[in-house]
């Protein structure tokens, strides 16, 4: 069994283990390395699965999280199975993980299960106020597979969510950001029922979060996701936001990839960067 979230291990150990050799590859990784330590001790690395972008964001999230986010609040959050499927037929052909074939009738309950245990989990952990104490629920849930995979089916239908409301935003003359005319761009994904059947539904399954989808992630949760793109060290694009242009009060989750493909997270921030 692998674990979803491994122990902690000093940042610049890990890079030396992984990157050996003396490629110009290897440089860039560990110059990109030298960089993410000047801000975080050490890093957590994330099970290597389909998942792994939600799993970094939730755990990041949850481990910082001191109080529910506002759309977690609401009266009707989990009512929104029901009502989108009263909307829109074609989110019958909602996949499951690993329940294909289940019709949506049955999916809109299990649904609201999903995020009836997201704001319970996220309630829970963020009324923790001792930082390890906060730390091992969180270590506790990514252990538990039922409930984890069930969280990230939740977040999967909060991007169809933001998704429908951003495509009719936009056929109604309002303002939407820039990445959801990109998103819905994509030959495969020119409306959200495709966005479902081509993206969402084989997230996890036989693929993973593309960038674009990880603005798309950011938007759902009102959270910016802050990627430190190691490949791209030197660039402009060594420290990614999603969004590029965040609202001012959402909150920060910072993730490390080395290939857009696969995230893990830095934790400990440096004491001198915290003053």
């Amino acid at each position: 069994y692998k674990l979803s979230v491994s122990p902690e291990m000093d940042i610049m150990e890990y890079c030396r283990k992984e990157w050996r050799g003396n490629t110009p590859a290897a440089r860039r990784m560990r110059k990109g390395y030298e960089a993410v330590a000047q801000k975080f001790a050490s890093i957590r690395r994330i099970r290597g699965d389909n998942y792994c972008a939600f799993r970094a964001t939730l755990f990041q999230a949850l481990s910082q999280a001191t109080q529910l986010p506002r759309w977690l609040q609401s009266e009707d959050f989990t009512m929104l199975p029901e009502n989108l499927l009263s909307k829109y037929d074609w989110i019958k052909q909602w996949q499951l993980r690993q329940k294909p074939g289940k019709r949506m009738g049955e999916i809109s309950d299990e649904i609201k299960e999903y995020l009836i245990l997201l704001r319970k989990k996220w309630k829970t952990i963020s009324e923790i106020e001792r930082p390890l104490e906060k730390q091992e629920a969180c270590d506790k849930l990514f252990k538990n597979e039922e409930e984890e995979y069930s969280l990230y089916e939740a977040l999967k239908f909060l991007m169809l969510n933001t998704a429908i409301e951003l495509y009719n935003a936009d056929k109604s003359g309002r303002r939407v950001p820039v990445f959801s005319w990109l998103l819905f761009a994509r030959d495969t994904s020119s409306n959200p029922c495709q966005l479902m059947q081509n993206h969402l539904n084989h997230i996890g399954h036989s693929g993973g979060l593309e960038q674009v989808e990880m603005f798309l992630l950011a938007y759902a949760l009102q959270y910016t996701i802050q990627v430190y793109r190691l490949y791209k060290y030197s660039t402009d694009e060594f420290i990614t936001l999603y969004p590029n242009d965040p609202e001012e009060e959402w909150p920060v989750v910072t993730l490390i990839t080395e290939d857009d493909r696969h995230y893990n997270i830095p934790v400990r921030m440096c004491q001198e960067t915290r003053l």
